[in-house]
């Protein structure tokens, strides 16, 4: 009888440490704090217009949520296209994006705060092509399940004042 019940201790341990070696590395909710992105949209910009379209994925193991954008109008004879690579680091606990792009720009936002429905991003040491450095601040807002505005900001002055670079309407693709 004592041998079944050690038998049974130990079966037991090993099928729970098997259940939790079987927990993906990103289940914590907050992975999922900026889920409400995830989708295919069409984007507007404040005058109305069309400005691309959007192709949010979690990719991964459901730890990257990944952005593939096309731009609706051709600049240049080029249609602008990018990627956002978009993930929350454990160890800074903070919200980072990577953002490169068909025209040679990337951008990586290391630091990335969370509110209920609302996600800012900001890249500390950006340049321009004069070599300028300023901030850039990028914040999403869940305005329902089926909109999202996408904000993007920039400092000149180390965040006391801010100008908009876009603003754009995410608009779920039905």
């Amino acid at each position: 009888m004592r041998q079944f019940i050690l038998l049974l201790i130990f079966s037991s341990l090993i099928l729970f440490s098997n259940a939790q070696s079987s927990k993906l590395p990103c289940s914590d909710p907050v992975y999922r704090q900026f889920d409400f992105w995830i989708g295919e949209w069409d984007v507007y910009g404040k005058n109305g217009q069309k400005g691309g379209d959007s192709k949010i994925s979690l990719i991964l193991d459901s730890c990257i949520i990944l952005e593939e954008w096309t731009g609706a109008n051709a600049t240049q004879g080029v249609i602008y296209k990018g990627k956002s690579f978009n993930t929350y680091n454990a160890a800074t606990r903070q919200w980072q994006q990577t953002w490169v792009d068909n025209v040679g720009g990337s951008t990586e936002f290391l630091r990335g705060e969370t509110e209920e429905g609302k996600i800012t991003f900001y890249a500390d040491h950006v340049k321009n092509k004069q070599g300028r450095e300023f901030i850039r601040r990028l914040t999403f807002y869940k305005l329902d399940n089926d909109k999202v505005r996408q904000h993007g900001e920039r400092s000149v002055d180390g965040g006391k004042t801010w100008i908009t670079e876009y603003d754009l309407e995410y608009r779920r693709r039905k």
